[in-house]
């Protein structure tokens, strides 16, 4: 019953986060996971539960993904190109040292600006800087998982509706995470009992990121900014938590 209630708190807890911001589904449920799964199950299972929790928050901001599109693209192909590159340069970086980085890039950005009355608004187009922060993201998501985090970080400084900024990440998260179930399904990492413990988390994490998304709607503009900034912060301190703990 401990294992199982585990397994439920990860899905839980990474579930809501994905509903509530479009992202975070790993670094909240993988030090749960890591208590009773191998590193390669605990990955594959928190990817099969994006992907499902994702789904949930993409029908809801589907209206925004269409006029979001070019800027979309613009920073997940590159994403996705150079995930390969972040797995081959496993063999030559320190993941952990380059974690224990990004993790200090995180802490850093996020307490500052959380303690800021006002929040910094970057205007304008910038579509070289979008596609390199993609790619950065897409480097780092083969590398060590962290997708996410320099992505948000960035268009947590955009002049943009929480709206627009939900349907970049949500749809940058979700297509970088089915690249990485291929990956995942091609090693093997999906037997049996894999399966059938995604089978538990997965409908948990999705009625968490239901509720998630729930208060995601109420939130402001600026609210969501705000979110997204003590999230990097949250998610900077976990880190430092699961490599030096």
């Amino acid at each position: 019953m401990e294992f199982f209630a585990i397994i439920i708190a990860g899905a839980v807890a990474g579930g809501f986060v994905n509903g509530l911001a479009g992202f975070g589904t790993g670094l909240f449920a993988l030090g749960f996971f890591l208590a009773v799964l191998s590193p390669l199950q605990a990955v594959a299972i928190i990817v099969i539960m994006s992907i499902f929790a994702g789904a949930l928050g993409l029908v809801v901001i589907w209206p925004t993904i269409m006029p979001n599109l070019r800027m979309i693209i613009r920073v997940t192909l590159p994403g996705l190109c150079a995930v390969p590159i972040g797995v081959w340069a496993l063999s030559y970086v320190s993941v952990d040292i380059l974690s224990g980085l990004v993790a200090f890039m995180l802490i850093l950005y996020g307490g500052y600006f959380a303690s800021r009355k006002n929040l910094p608004l970057i205007k304008g187009q910038y579509p070289w800087l979008d596609g390199t922060v993609g790619a950065i993201g897409g480097f780092l998501g083969g590398l060590a998982a962290l997708s996410g985090a320099i992505p948000t970080m960035w268009f947590a400084m955009r002049d943009m509706t929480k709206q627009d900024t939900r349907a970049i990440l949500q749809c940058y998260n979700f297509t970088l995470l089915l690249l990485a179930a291929i990956v995942l399904a091609f090693r093997g990492a999906y037997q049996k009992d894999t399966i059938l413990l995604s089978a538990i988390a997965i409908p948990v994490a999705t009625l968490s990121a239901h509720i998630g998304l729930r208060l995601f709607k109420r939130l402001s503009t600026d609210q969501f900014r705000r979110l997204l900034i003590a999230i990097t912060l949250l998610c900077g301190l976990v880190m430092v938590y699961r490599i030096y703990a």
